[in-house]
């Protein structure tokens, strides 16, 4: 039967605890269904040993209330903020220290203190000019794994 984590918040993916939950696939602490990520992403993110990923389906939780990022559709790996190289803006809306543009490194708190000076932001037409410039990635480095 599927199984999801039941993680104490900050728990890496060693520590998890399992628990079973019924439906079709593995769910997180939360129990929705999370979106398909593709693996590419999860080896971007991920400051584990890539040995530990399989070639299964994986899933994105961006619910703030669960501590569960990644996890594989069978429920047998889970993976936390612990676990990756950054943090998830959707898991920390409120912090301005988060990137909320991860190829052009675009925090909230940035965005926010540059509408403050001049009363507006360049970051659009920056994201802009890198997509044309053909320096985005965000289907790998954004942890939805889609463009924003």
């Amino acid at each position: 039967m599927p199984q999801a984590c039941e993680c104490p918040p900050g728990a890496g993916a060693s520590t998890c605890k399992l628990r079973t939950q019924p439906g079709p696939e593995a769910r997180p602490t939360n129990g929705k269904l999370g979106k398909r990520v593709d693996i590419l992403t999860l080896k971007a993110l991920l400051a584990l040993p890539l040995t530990l990923l399989s070639s299964q389906q994986y899933r994105f939780c961006r619910d703030p209330d669960c501590p569960t990022v990644y996890y594989s559709a069978d429920g047998s790996e889970l993976y936390s903020e612990n676990d990756l190289r950054e943090l998830v803006f959707e898991k920390h809306p409120e912090r301005d220290d988060v990137f909320v543009g991860y190829c052009f490194r675009h925090s909230i708190g940035a965005i926010r203190a540059e509408v403050a000076q001049p009363g507006t932001s360049n970051v659009v037409a920056s994201v802009n000019a890198g997509i044309q410039a053909g320096k985005c990635a965000c289907e790998i480095r954004n942890p939805r794994g889609v463009a924003a």
